[in-house]
Parts: C-alpha cells; sequence; structure tokens
C-alpha cells in the first residue's frame, strides 16, 4: 500500500487493486492508532474514525488534489505506482 502523502501526522495511502471491496475510488487514512477510509469524489468519510480535526484537513487536502487522487485511482487499481502528492500546508 503506497503513502502517497504525509502532512500533520496524517499518512495517506490507496491500496493495489482495491477495487472490489468499496467499488468507489477512495483513499486509506492513518493517524496514530485511528483509521478512516474517504471517497475522492465527494471527500466522505464512508469508514472509519477520526478526530474532527484530522478529518477537516484531510478533507481540505482533497479538494485541493481531487484531480490528482483521481489519477492516482486509476493507477493503483492498475497495479501501477501512483505518484506522491503534494502535502497540505
Amino acid at each position: 500500500m503506497p503513502t502517497i502523502s504525509m502532512f500533520y501526522g496524517i499518512m495517506v495511502m490507496i491500496y493495489y487493486y482495491d477495487n472490489k471491496q468499496h467499488a468507489l475510488p477512495h483513499i486509506h487514512v492513518r493517524y496514530q492508532d485511528a483509521k478512516a477510509i474517504f471517497a475522492i469524489e465527494n471527500a466522505e468519510m464512508i469508514e472509519g474514525n477520526l478526530a474532527n480535526k484530522q478529518k477537516r484537513l484531510v478533507q481540505a487536502w482533497m479538494e485541493i488534489h481531487k484531480d490528482e487522487l483521481i489519477a492516482d485511482w486509476e493507477l493503483a487499481v492498475a497495479g501501477e505506482q501512483p505518484y506522491k502528492i503534494e502535502p497540505l500546508k
């Protein structure tokens, strides 16, 4: 599972070939012991538990990088290495 970005202690990952379980483009997020999954299309948290502050940071980052996330998703489900994406500053 490649880490595509890290900011403020938040790790953002996309799994290879991960389009069967949720059937929609999504990212996996870890912050300390918390894990969550966010839909790329609308930045909605579809699974997991993440504090509101980190949730808002992830959603803001996703809005800025939506096109890059979609491109990375397509690479990852094809089994190819996704690109790193600029962290939130």
